[in-house]
């Protein structure tokens, strides 16, 4: 049996679907192969057989991919705060599992340069050390010690968000008592610390910026950027700014207004969109489509709070693009490939700030009655995932109603 089946490579003219062509998988000898493992050229069917294949491969493959995402970090000192603590706290549990244990998982050498508050990169640990850490990044051990981050349109003083008539950030005096409690403290123990700064500039009027009347998609096109940016920040888990390229990425490839010129007519266009991206497989660690029906939540709040705080997301948004940008300038690229992203970056960020001045012209009651369709929306997704649907069937919906949402904001 195991003669007949022809395990060679086909020849260059013969076609792809032509079974003599077709590999076994090398892990369980019982599948055609599909994939190839880059480090070993091991041929496999499926992540199971991946997985099982080399255990020294796959580790090797992650450890790389560490160590090429602990190179590439910009450090500073908050960077080694966070380090320092997470480090403090995974050495903390370690020791409370393995009490009886008589090795520790990092040695009093190296506890006292983190204690010291020195840098300490992979060439610092033992060879044990760095097959523990290297154990605990692959079975996601370590996520658990990250201090899950709470969405500043989810806090109390998200509702108490003002800006000045031209759009700008208003300067409130503190008393006494609070500039003290604030110097105590800190600066994130002010309710406004949670809250992304405003325009430090007054917004332009929005005829002044074009000549013709503003598109009643605006208004669609809003809810995707704001679906975009909760995503986003959720993804890297408030702070945007330890990658500003990568998360400048992630929101080019969620949004289709800012990433791909998309000019969805509809709401349930858009967030069919959006939700097809959270759920591919790019995104799909992040939870799938109960991740972005939690997202689709986010954006109701977002819009309850009315203009305010969408002025001051789009400005978080714009500073992110910004500061992406600027890094792009000083990162080693092919020229073509940093061109086009920085294209895409420029073109996006005026969207963002032509839409800013746009929503900051928009009566409170526009964003109540959006809120209610996002609502709506989400209704209708939650349905379609009970009935075995997906976004596809969203789409296809859709397609049926044509323009009758955007008929509704006007």
């Amino acid at each position: 049996m195991e003669d007949s089946i022809i395990t060679s490579e086909a020849p260059p003219n013969s076609s792809q679907l032509a079974p003599a062509s077709r590999i076994v998988c090398r892990v369980c000898q019982k599948q055609f192969s599909q994939y190839t493992c880059p480090r070993c050229n091991t041929r496999y069917c499926s992540l199971q057989c991946y997985k099982s294949h080399s255990l020294r491969c796959t580790e090797s493959f992650n450890r790389e991919n560490v160590v090429g995402e602990l190179q590439q970090l910009q450090t500073n000192d908050e960077t080694k705060h966070k380090m320092l603590e997470i480090l403090k706290r995974f050495n903390s549990e370690e020791e409370v599992d393995s009490m009886d244990e008589d090795d520790s998982t990092l040695s009093e050498e190296t506890m006292e340069k983190i204690l010291s508050g020195d840098q300490i990169g992979l060439d610092d640990l033992s060879a044990e050390e760095k097959k523990r850490f290297q154990r605990a990044v692959a079975s996601g051990e370590l996520s658990k010690l990250i201090e899950p981050w709470e969405p500043w349109w989810l806090k109390p003083s998200a509702r108490t968000i003002s800006l000045s008539q031209e759009g700008t950030q208003l300067i409130q005096p503190l008393s006494n008592e609070e500039t003290m409690t604030s110097t105590q403290h800190g600066p994130e123990s002010d309710p406004a610390h949670d809250i992304p700064p405003g325009p430090e500039t007054p917004l332009p009027p929005i005829n002044k910026l074009s000549s013709t009347e503003p598109s009643p998609l605006l208004a669609v096109h809003l809810i995707d950027i704001i679906y975009t940016y909760c995503f986003t920040l959720r993804l890297y888990n408030g702070d945007w700014e330890s990658d500003p390229i990568g998360a400048s990425m992630d929101m080019l490839s969620v949004s289709s207004v800012l990433g791909q010129g998309g000019q969805p007519e509809s709401v349930s266009e858009a967030l069919s969109h959006c939700l097809e991206q959270t759920c591919s497989p790019a995104f799909r660690h992040m939870g799938g489509l109960p991740f972005g029906l939690g997202l689709l939540d986010d954006v109701i709040a977002l819009l309850s709070l009315g203009g305010a705080a969408l002025v001051c997301l789009l400005c978080d948004l714009q500073r992110l693009v910004q500061a992406a940008g600027g890094e792009l300038k000083s990162e080693k690229q092919r020229k073509s490939k940093r061109g086009e992203i920085r294209s895409k970056l420029k073109l996006g960020e005026r969207k963002i700030y032509f839409i800013m001045c746009w929503v900051h012209e928009q009566p409170r009651e526009a964003w109540c009655s959006m809120a209610a369709l996002v609502n709506a929306e989400k209704g209708s997704a939650m349905e379609f995932a009970g009935n075995g649907g997906g976004t596809s069937r969203m789409q296809n919906r859709e397609e049926a109603r044509g323009k009758a949402l955007i008929e509704e904001l006007e």
